[in-house]
């Protein structure tokens, strides 16, 4: 799998910058939203290869996109990787079961999302 534009789902202008920062250091191209309504629209408009998608939002939170999207049929391809705070062991379980592929707590360090990535281009996520 290729991964050359990722689309980052976070509220904080501050984790934004932080996480597209880090995806263009790998050479990936960003696009940015703010909530569920953005993220759709993008999503329909630019098709990116992969979303990091944070859980705490205004409106319909992470969790909730996450699974409108995985169960979209034509949306479903598209690979999330949640990037949040709720670092509990039952918020992981709940996301996976959303139909995320990795689960990541912030602050997210290049490794761990290095290591995400990987896996997903290796199909092993």
């Amino acid at each position: 799998m290729t991964i050359q534009k990722v689309l980052v789902v976070d509220d904080s202008r501050t984790e934004q910058a932080y996480l597209s920062d880090l995806l263009q250091k790998q050479g990936m191209s960003v696009l940015i939203a703010g909530n569920a309504d953005e993220a759709m629209l993008s999503i329909q408009t630019e098709r990116p290869d992969l979303i990091l998608m944070d859980v705490v939002m205004p409106g319909k939170n992470g969790f909730q996109l996450t699974r409108t999207i995985t169960k979209d049929p034509v949306y479903a391809d598209i690979p999330i990787i949640i990037c949040t705070s709720k670092g509990q062991d039952t918020d992981k379980v709940w996301g996976m079961r959303q139909g995320a592929k990795g689960y990541l707590v912030k602050p997210v360090k290049l490794d761990e999302l290095e290591s995400a990535i990987s896996a997903l281009r290796e199909g092993g996520a």
